[in-house]
């Protein structure tokens, strides 16, 4: 391995073995960059396939003349994968985070909305419906009614018609067409609603994921810019190096003192500095959980009130209504202070002179109100995936993993850009011996 690295990290190659040794090095390394390229792009970032095969394609051929032809470029490349692990990298996971939520979790919210708003629907419908139908048990009490006031003793109180007529029910194709309309509009307003946050969602995830990825290599050739010209620049290690020079100048007593103040590149010990930055760090990324958390429990509880909704919608019962009509009827004249010329008139019409009873009527009418009907169609919850929330959850615990790793990641940012240019890391160690030994001799 350390041989195949030091063919990788050799700004020119020594012989043809050693051409064809790199050449097959960046060959596999484009073949799986390629791989993990058109997987971002199809899975992730929902391009077409077609587009994603070109695209990486045409990044892998140009990455592989890339690393063969050009030392610098090897040296970022090299630098790129252990930035995954700082800020940058988490930027990307995140942006891959948003991308699941919205292709998975938020179609599903979306969904179960859909099935309580299905459900209140039918229950409009068919209340409506079976008000509409108790109309007609209306018109039924009308019509007896008005045949019990035609059936008087004396022909005299007869009226000329005692029937009620009711139009509602003709009107009752005119009302299902204004729900059929309503509930088509709701649906098409629903639906253009949702594109367009999905799209939206989707641009911008898009740009974010580009941006953080030229940012990404951005960082890296920053970091290499600034390691070949500036000597202080993440300089503050106890390398093997600076070790070998202070033994052969004698001047071991050198980093005994400045031990405290050192970091061994390879050892697990953090300043005081990088533990704040990762307790930061973690609060952020925490804080982004619970806005992911807020949204895996709007999914839930979406789909537990829809399950609720379909399954009290099946147990409505038709509820009873009974109209009940009594009432009695009397005619005639009884007013002893009328004058007996009055009197003698009603008796030749035939009028009576007291109150006489026409009838009694006392009946009683049931109607069944119906909420819910089988035949509705009610499309069933969507539950919540589970394999979306072991995939959230996973990348979760690795952007946690990350920020406690990104001060090692920056250290082995450090010992790449090292190994590819030995010679000014000399000269950086020789820069940091003097250091050194100024600050030995002032105190």
């Amino acid at each position: 391995v350390a041989q195949l690295w030091w063919i990788y990290s050799k700004p020119v190659p020594a012989d043809g073995r050693e051409l064809c040794t790199l050449f097959l090095q960046c060959s596999c390394i484009t073949a799986v960059i390629g791989g993990l390229f058109y997987n971002w792009m199809f899975a992730s970032l929902e391009y077409s396939w077609r587009l994603s095969v070109a695209m990486a394609i045409s990044f892998s051929l140009l990455l592989l003349l890339t690393l063969l032809l050009v030392h610098p470029a090897r040296c970022v490349f090299s630098m790129i994968m252990p930035t995954l692990g700082t800020k940058q990298g988490r930027k990307l996971l995140f942006s891959t985070c948003i991308m699941i939520a919205v292709v998975n979790i938020t179609p599903n919210i979306i969904s179960n909305i859909k099935t309580i708003l299905q459900v209140v629907k039918c229950i409009c419908k068919n209340s409506s419906d079976s008000l509409l139908n108790s109309t007609a048990l209306l018109e039924k009490v009308s019509w007896e009614f008005g045949d019990a006031i035609q059936e008087t003793v004396h022909s005299i109180y007869k009226p000329m018609n005692g029937h009620f007529r009711f139009s509602l029910l003709h009107n009752s194709s005119l009302i299902y067409q204004k729900m059929h309309l309503a509930g088509e509009k709701i649906s098409r307003e629903f639906l253009s609603v949702e594109v367009l946050v999905r799209d939206s969602i989707r641009v911008a995830n898009r740009l974010a994921a580009g941006f953080f990825m030229l940012y990404l290599c951005f960082e890296s050739t920053w970091y290499l810019k600034n390691y070949l010209t500036n000597l202080h620049f993440d300089n503050f290690y106890l390398t093997k190096k600076l070790e070998r020079l202070a033994v052969d100048r004698k001047a071991a007593h050198l980093l005994v003192g400045s031990s405290k103040k050192l970091i061994r590149p390879t050892g697990l010990k953090l300043s005081w500095e990088e533990v704040v930055l990762c307790l930061v760090q973690a609060m952020l990324v925490t804080v982004a959980l619970m806005l992911m958390l807020v949204v895996v429990a709007m999914d839930h509880f979406a789909f537990s009130v829809a399950d609720v909704a379909v399954r009290r919608a099946a147990e409505f019962s038709a509820v009873s209504v009974s109209l009940n009509i009594k009432y009695k009827v009397s005619a005639g004249v009884s007013c002893p202070a009328l004058p007996w010329i009055m009197q003698f008139i009603f008796k030749v019409l035939g009028v009576p002179s007291e109150e006489l009873p026409l009838g009694d009527f006392d009946r009683t009418y049931h109607h069944h109100l119906v909420f819910s009907s089988a035949h509705c169609r009610i499309s069933p919850p969507t539950p919540p995936n589970p394999s979306v929330l072991l995939v959230v959850g996973l990348l979760f615990c690795i952007l946690y993993a990350t920020v406690f790793l990104e001060t090692y990641a920056r250290r082995l940012c450090r010992e790449i850009a090292a190994s590819f240019f030995p010679s000014w890391e000399e000269e950086r160690v020789l820069h940091l011996y003097r250091k050194l030994s100024r600050r030995h001799r002032k105190e």
